[in-house]
């Protein structure tokens, strides 16, 4: 039976998701969709890069992921708007809700974008374009926002394809289209060819996907390694991965932030990564595993980054040890530079009952205690909020108890601060 993939992406996710919000529970008169506008960071918590940003901001060449003060250059009158994480994850699963209905194959890739196998679903839902149609249309008259969707044998192909002209589209991307549609394409339009990697290939003189599928794969493979055989397989629409409707296990759990002042003192950086310590293990034990490699990283104020880490005699999740072994690995990294940016990063994850192995060296210190400590914080924070019990340190400090991921500011924004237009 022939294969049948949907890639579905939400149309400038964020932003069209704020529009949304705006127009149908503020009151707003203007969609941002239809405005040079941009979903943006805060610039005095040093968060300040371009998230999301609407169809007419590109004819200024704003990019998502560049600062606000390099789109503001390109563009003075660029409308900006603060994020809330808080609102696209309620959108993002409405969105998906939806999705659910048509396949019990859904794999969500991202927020705003997802895989499902339509495969043998014909006789209920009618033709794979008929039903693109139905999701999409539903979507936006149900939700309000619109989305894309690429349609194609693989996951490869209907993603490339779902990126094909936007907003609110379907379109199909079948093997035997792949000669019309996607070899005149620019090398760069291909998933996984980065900036690096297409300055490589146009070294070789090679600029478009057709060339690529067509280049000698020992010539790839001599000048690109591993890599240049996975893009070779992608430029010829070749891709044997599956809509994975449940999700793989974990590999690694960490948490960084980006601190609203340079950081000159250890027992400030230790302070952070002891916030860090705090939401690293707490997804360590919601998720009932524990890390035997801890590392520790480094963005100085000239954004020179530099990571150490250790492999653990046992295996942990207990927010105390974490914080212990991340504060040695800092004394050994840090060489006295102002401090931007820190995180902590976990690997090795093993199963949470994985049993520790006596050490001399600290026979006082009772685990056991500690985890049932953790344990019972982690279950008063989950029921009145994740305010309700704080360490006595963090107190009186700008440094938020729980840092990393998506930062406090970014969770919810108050609109009554805010002149909705």
């Amino acid at each position: 039976m022939k294969r049948v993939i949907f890639h579905i992406d939400v149309n400038s996710a964020f932003l069209s998701w704020e529009a949304v919000y705006r127009l149908y529970h503020l009151g707003a008169k203007q969609d941002l969709r239809t405005m040079v506008s941009a979903v943006g960071g805060d610039m005095a918590m040093r968060h300040g890069i371009i998230l999301a940003k609407s169809i007419p901001s590109k004819k200024y060449n704003i990019k998502t992921g560049e600062s606000i003060m390099e789109a503001r250059q390109k563009c003075p009158h660029l409308y900006l708007v603060p994020p809330n994480y808080g609102l696209y994850e309620r959108c993002s699963k409405a969105f998906v809700d939806i999705l659910h209905e048509y396949s019990p194959a859904v794999e969500q890739y991202s927020i705003d974008e997802c895989y499902m196998d339509m495969t043998g679903t014909e006789r209920i839902w009618g033709s794979p374009e008929d039903t693109a149609n139905t999701i999409r249309n539903r979507i936006r008259d149900e939700l309000g926002f619109t989305v894309n969707v690429g349609i194609s044998e693989n996951k490869l192909l209907a993603k490339m394809a779902s990126d094909f002209k936007k907003p609110d589209r379907v379109h199909t991307l079948w093997h035997h289209e792949i000669e019309q549609k996607m070899w005149p394409l620019p090398v760069a339009d291909l998933f996984f060819v980065g900036r690096a990697t297409e300055r490589k290939l146009r070294a070789l003189g090679i600029s478009t996907i057709g060339q690529l599928a067509k280049t000698d794969l020992e010539i790839l493979r001599y000048h690109l390694k591993k890599h240049g055989e996975v893009i070779w397989q992608f430029a010829n629409g070749l891709d044997v991965s599956v809509v994975q409707s449940a999700p793989e296990r974990n590999k690694g759990y960490g948490n960084s932030t980006t601190i609203p002042f340079d950081v000159t003192e250890g027992s400030v950086a230790k302070l952070v990564l002891l916030a860090l310590a705090e939401t690293v293990g707490t997804r360590l034990r919601a998720a009932g595993v524990k890390a035997e490699v801890i590392a520790v990283g480094i963005k100085n104020s000239d954004f020179e980054y530099a990571s150490h880490q250790r492999t653990l005699l046992n295996a942990t999740n207990i927010t105390k040890e974490i914080h212990a072994y991340a504060a040695q690995l800092f004394d050994e990294l840090w060489d006295g530079k102002p401090i931007r940016h820190l995180g902590i990063h976990t690997s090795r994850i093993r199963d949470g009952y994985d049993m520790r192995q006596i050490n001399m060296f600290d026979i006082d210190i009772d685990y056991e205690k500690l985890e049932w400590l953790d344990s019972t914080v982690d279950s008063i924070r989950k029921r009145y909020g994740i305010d309700s019990v704080k360490r006595a340190c963090f107190v009186k400090s700008p440094i938020d108890h729980l840092s990393g991921g998506v930062s406090r500011e970014k969770r919810s924004v108050d609109y009554s601060k805010l002149k909705i237009e």
